[in-house]
């Protein structure tokens, strides 16, 4: 089961935290993973990890907010390896700032990395899946997106940009069903990551947190990551349109 042998993924944001052991269970199961980030000498990092693995990866520097980009890590990883049959969407930011207060400014850098940078690189990559009639798209969202998720105060920003990849999840699997491309998203609750720093120095406020989470626990990475490569594989050949929880618990609760 799970075996990604002879498969080629890109994982955006994956210098570190989620993204970071997105690229190394995909890499475990077999896969060929491009590594990708602002940070090309972070990227490399993540790649040393993979290759001490005795799997192949490549590290490429790519900012979602610049479509050239997005092609480029596209070309360079049709160059290394010829196809591209897994696409995780992880590149994401979160800024926290009470609505009365968000700036244009923010509220538009929020939206074209989470939310248009997640488009432009399921686009591109969907063409070169559709060469092959075959792939897997997995949205990185969380339980932040509203309606059968929550809300969250001072991220209206943020939960705009999840809530808008659930729905854009939904309507990418059926426009790309025709070409057996499955489009599918996760909902992560609170992982314990770079993201979440601000919570964790915040006595107060992580422990408000926890009460809310009936597993009482910061979720690992890793726990995220195999969601991701069931996603991935084809175990789940029958799933697409969907978003999987991984939250403890905490939209039960």
């Amino acid at each position: 089961m799970f075996n990604l042998k002879n498969k080629v993924a890109v994982v955006t944001g994956g210098r570190q935290g989620m993204g970071r052991t997105h690229a190394l269970i995909l890499a475990k199961a077999g896969a060929k993973v491009v590594v990708s980030d602002i940070s090309k000498e972070d990227c490399q990092k993540v790649v040393d990890e993979i290759e001490k693995q005795g799997q192949e990866a490549i590290a490429v520097k790519c900012d979602v907010l610049k479509k050239d980009n997005i092609d480029k890590m596209i070309k360079e990883t049709l160059k290394r390896f010829n196809r591209i049959d897994i696409l995780v969407n992880n590149a994401g930011i979160v800024q926290f700032a009470p609505f009365l207060e968000l700036t244009e400014k923010d509220w538009d850098k929020m939206i074209d990395i989470n939310l248009k940078g997640y488009f432009l690189c399921a686009q591109r990559a969907a063409k070169e899946m559709i060469k092959q009639k075959s792939g897997a798209i997995v949205n990185i969202a969380s339980i932040a997106m509203g309606q059968v998720g929550i809300g969250f105060n001072g991220l209206v920003h943020y939960c705009a940009t999840k809530g808008g990849i659930t729905a854009m999840t939904e309507a990418m699997a059926l426009d790309l069903a025709p070409y057996n491309i499955r489009v599918n998203a996760i909902a992560p609750g609170m992982i314990d990551t770079p993201m979440v720093n601000s919570i964790k120095q915040d006595p107060k406020a992580m422990e408000g947190t926890l009460a809310r989470i009936p597993l009482r626990r910061a979720g690992r990475p890793e726990e995220v990551s195999s969601a991701v490569l069931f996603l991935s594989s084809d175990e789940s050949s029958y799933i697409t349109g969907a978003t999987l929880t991984v939250d403890g618990g905490w939209l039960a609760g």
